[in-house]
């Protein structure tokens, strides 16, 4: 009994480490569907007829060339140059602050704390993504889980699961929600809260039966339920 306990017990701390962590590299394994959805907030925002014609148009379309180029770079995974530019180009945080009343310069947040986060600077990463608004149904949900990722990062794991659990019922996809599920069931393991673990990793079968994360959602429900029975 005490060597099941024990292995469960390594298992879980491998996984804890491989997964919650390290800042999960999903925008690389759904890099595609992340930047159309980006695409589409800047489409808008092309669109976007401003309340005065002579400082909100003209706001836009100088904060939409400098973005693309900070954007250009973002995609190559140039998280320090995408955030603070060069002297040809402004970053996210500058775009962020100087084009603060544009559609643009409220899209360069959530760039910017992307870029904090993967550079390690988790407190000024959840500063820029909680300066982020959009009603976009994958968008608002990466975010609001990248701030969980940030909170978990930083040792709050109270927050961390909190934000995860927002961000997985934000928008009942396949794509989103069952990753912050599976995130908030490896947070609630290391809590020892492994009730709530089960009842996570269940939502994920039940609910989500046909996304990447309920493929082998069976061993850590197996592995929680082990846990929490004290087998």
């Amino acid at each position: 009994m005490t060597d099941k306990n024990e292995n469960n017990e390594l298992d879980l701390d491998k996984t804890i480490v491989e997964t919650t962590h390290k800042v999960e590299d999903f925008y690389h394994k759904n890099k595609k569907q992340i930047t159309y959805a980006l695409i589409g907030l800047l489409v808008i925002v092309g669109a976007y007829v401003g309340y005065t014609k002579y400082y909100i148009e003209p706001m836009e379309d100088e904060a939409q060339k400098e973005v693309f180029r900070a954007q250009q770079y973002f995609d190559m995974d140039s998280f320090n140059l995408a955030l603070n530019g060069n002297d040809k180009f402004k970053g996210f945080e500058e775009i962020a602050k100087t084009y603060g009343a544009s559609k643009v310069g409220n899209l360069a947040h959530y760039y910017a704390g992307i870029c904090l986060l993967r550079t390690g600077k988790f407190q000024e990463a959840i500063d820029q993504l909680e300066d982020f608004k959009t009603d976009n149904k994958l968008v608002s949900p990466l975010a609001t889980g990248a701030i969980g990722d940030a909170y978990v990062e930083l040792g709050d794991l109270d927050k961390g699961v909190k934000y995860y659990i927002k961000a997985a019922k934000m928008s009942k996809n396949k794509f989103t929600s069952p990753i912050f599920y599976k995130k908030a069931g490896l947070v609630y393991e290391e809590k020892k809260d492994y009730s709530n673990a089960v009842d996570v990793y269940t939502t994920i079968k039940k609910d989500f039966s046909d996304s990447q994360e309920a493929s082998d959602i069976d061993k850590y429900i197996a592995r929680a339920t082990a846990l929490k029975d004290g087998k």
